[in-house]
């Protein structure tokens, strides 16, 4: 099989800047696959997200490359979280193009996202698949995964917003200003509140998580600013309302987005969450309403906003289905015992031989 005494390691945090390049030339190309209307991610926001990963992120990965060593032609990579939580899992990501498929490039990348991740005692691998590319659906159900999780992404274009809908939903929302006050974070968590603002990030426990053999994440004040950093070096810059009971002074719920000045018609909305006690009153409306209102305010140059729910989350469904989202993108999220990866892996080389 040919290219297959091309595969490599790829250090990702103190590759050369050639190197780099190439990189970024095919995580845009298999980008353009995924999502062709978009805009290509510049190098140099590529380069800060990998040299600015979380000290509890170890990210291992690997390259095909052409025969002259021009071109990166497929990239695997797997994740191990160094967590209290989760020790037995870890996520992996294979991406061959097109042209390459086929000819066991991802067979023999998968084998070294095996070997590394049976070395860290993990048994259960995730992977996430779209419906864009229908080859990694394939590969993964060939390998024994069973799905876990379906999701969307969804999307919603600013020119279908009724606009009208935001102000009934800011106006009804009035109802709640005896009870609870609203504020906005731009950028970073105020440091007095970080501790607090821990606590209302474990709202991301609550969503659902299908049949995933996942356990409750708890993060702690370090590992989140770890994630800023990441994020903030990227360029991305964030936007966060949050609801406080007056009374008590607890966060009752946020919302969060992401815009980057790279790809500026493009905003992520990321987690809202409203705790279980302060269901029922339209907070995660309120919310989602001043974000928009905002948005629509002091970032025109934004047409879509795309937002990440598992299909079975019909509370947020509904809000966002209320707003003109629509789907855009399927995805569902696999997990895979380790052994039947191995027992697949062992099955085709003997085939081989």
């Amino acid at each position: 099989m040919p290219f297959l005494d091309q595969i490599q390691p790829f250090n990702i945090k103190e590759a050369t800047q050639a190197e780099y390049a190439v990189m970024n030339r095919h995580n845009n190309r298999m980008r353009k696959e995924r999502l062709p209307d978009d805009p290509p991610i510049p190098m140099d926001e590529m380069i800060s997200s990998m040299q600015n990963l979380p000290d509890f992120v170890d990210v291992k990965m690997w390259c095909a490359w052409n025969p002259d060593h021009t071109e990166i032609i497929a990239e695997g990579d797997v994740t191990l979280l160094n967590m209290e939580e989760n020790r037995h899992i870890t996520q992996f990501d294979l991406g061959v193009e097109p042209e390459y498929r086929c000819q066991g490039l991802g067979r023999k990348i998968l084998a070294l996202i095996t070997e590394a991740a049976r070395a860290d005692n993990r048994r259960l691998m995730l992977s996430e698949t779209s419906d864009r590319i229908p080859a990694g659906e394939a590969f993964i159900t060939r390998i024994g995964g069973k799905k876990g999780l379906e999701t969307h992404v969804n999307q919603l274009r600013i020119p279908d917003l009724d606009s009208s809908l935001l102000e009934r939903w800011l106006n009804i929302s009035e109802d709640n200003l005896a009870e609870f006050e609203i504020g906005f974070w731009d950028g970073p968590y105020p440091e007095q509140q970080v501790a607090a603002v821990v606590e209302l990030i474990e709202l991301t426990n609550q969503q659902p998580m299908g049949d995933l053999e996942i356990n409750e994440v708890h993060m702690t004040s370090e590992q989140l600013r770890q994630m800023e950093k990441m994020h903030f070096a990227r360029g991305n810059e964030r936007w966060t309302y949050y609801v406080v009971e007056k009374a008590s002074g607890r966060f009752a719920g946020y919302t969060e987005t992401f815009w980057n000045p790279n790809r500026p018609e493009i905003l992520r909305q990321d987690m809202t969450g409203v705790f279980p006690e302060f269901r029922g009153k339209g907070i995660g409306r309120w919310l989602k309403a001043a974000m928009l209102d905002k948005v629509l305010k002091e970032r025109p140059q934004v047409k879509y906003v795309r937002t990440g729910n598992a299909d079975s989350n019909a509370a947020m469904l509904k809000i966002n289905n209320e707003l003109g989202f629509q789907p855009y993108i399927a995805q569902t999220l696999w997990q895979v015992e380790i052994d039947n990866v191995e027992r697949y892996l062992a099955s085709n080389l003997q085939m081989e031989t």
